[in-house]
């Protein structure tokens, strides 16, 4: 299984570097004046199917893999990363306070199951919960459908363009040629803290199969929870992040239809997208309209799309449909995610575990801390369509 993951997770980094090689080169072209390159769109288009096609294939192993159970020899998860690491049992054993050991891992941790250190997606089993009920957790996404990247400073700069007034005209011999104009703009983000505490017991630093279970599926998903909203819903005053909502394009019919149904409406958010010169590479739907659209039937009684039998991946006009309540009811989001924005890690995901205080000491208490610093930019606005679900009649 693990090697079947590693040919088709190969496949599908090819498959990414050739979408944004070509979107690189669309762009440049794009700031060099050039407009007949729909042979290099064709391609680009070709490429971001072919890489959409083997992303499901890719999860759908993964989670096989994690079913079936085990991790690949030499991996650790980030609850074993943490009982295994120096200071943990000096900790749990000492009778003094103030002593404090720390661990940082890549933030590679989703709700998917992969091959790489620190890896945090394996739902609680019964056995391992050691009879704690957990509550129900939902599936992140929003961090898995964008470009990844890391940064040394607490700043992000980059220059994005905001007009292009073109002049270009043919002229007879002679003649002079008129001025085009560019406009830019730098934009500046900033590197947002995002973490919380936890008192615990003493006691559970000596057990490291409840420390797993705690680490893996409490304080890092309630980190990851918050950060998914951020990413697509942050509103960017204070501490939060600007999320991809609040900059997107909003949606307006480039085809101009007298009337559609809110499945065309989608394809058509995507076609804006395009027409942007970013190709849509998927959609995000609240889990109830996604459902909605998957039982409208036709006037014959018969499903438009899906099959209730079918367990794919849920697609839409060749695109996968990712699913999650961070994003209100009636609403949507379609565009070129890996194009479009990008993820700056500062401080990946950590873990800190301390006797802090005298009081702590005396109740036989650790103070365990979970955080990251992370960054947002969105580099082309237009690169992703956001609006609200509704038909249009005639």
């Amino acid at each position: 299984m693990s090697e079947n993951i590693k040919e088709l997770a190969a496949e599908f980094a090819k498959a990414k570097s050739d979408v944004q090689a070509l979107g690189d080169e669309i762009k440049g072209r794009m700031e060099k004046g050039e407009q007949n390159f729909n042979a290099l769109k064709e391609q680009a288009d070709e490429a971001l199917v072919k890489m959409n096609d083997i992303f499901p294939r890719l999860q759908e192993l993964e989670q096989k893999q994690a079913r079936e159970g085990g991790e690949p020899e030499g991996r650790k998860s980030l609850g074993a990363l943490i009982a295994a690491a120096d200071g943990v049992k000096e900790i749990a054993e000492s009778t003094v306070s103030g002593k404090s050991c720390g661990i940082h891992v890549k933030a590679t941790i989703s709700s998917l199951t992969t091959d790489t250190d620190g890896a945090a997606g394996v739902l609680v089993t019964p056995d391992r919960q050691g009879g704690i009920l957990a509550m129900p957790e939902r599936r992140l996404t929003i961090r898995d459908l964008l470009a990844k990247g890391t940064t040394g400073s607490n700043t992000i700069t980059y220059v994005r363009e905001t007009g292009f007034n073109n002049n270009a005209k043919a002229k007879g011999e002679g003649e002079a040629f008129e001025y085009s104009d560019l406009k830019f703009t730098e934009v500046e983000t900033s590197v947002k803290n995002i973490g919380h505490l936890l008192k615990a017991s003493k006691n559970i630093l000596a057990d490291a199969a409840q420390l797993e279970s705690f680490i893996n599926h409490r304080m890092v998903y309630g980190l990851k929870e918050v950060e998914d909203r951020q990413l697509l819903n942050g509103d960017g005053s204070g501490q939060n992040l600007k999320g991809i909502l609040p900059q997107a394009t909003a949606f307006a019919d480039p085809a101009n239809m007298a009337k559609y149904t809110i499945i065309d409406q989608l394809r058509l958010a995507a076609l804006q997208a395009a027409l942007a010169e970013y190709p849509a590479s998927g959609f995000v739907l609240n889990p109830v309209d996604w459902a909605k659209i998957e039982l409208q039937k036709d006037e014959t009684g018969r499903l438009i799309i899906g099959n209730p039998q079918d367990g794919a991946t849920p697609r839409l006009w060749r695109l996968p449909v990712v699913e999650t309540v961070a994003l209100a009811g009636g609403t949507f989001l379609a565009g070129a995610f890996t194009l479009g924005a990008q993820v700056f890690d500062r401080e990946e995901v950590g873990v800190e575990i301390a006797t802090t205080n005298q009081d702590d000491f005396e109740k036989n208490l650790v103070t365990i801390k979970c955080y990251e610093r992370l960054a947002l930019a969105v580099y082309r606005p237009e690169a992703f369509i956001k609006g609200t679900l509704a038909a249009k009649t005639a």
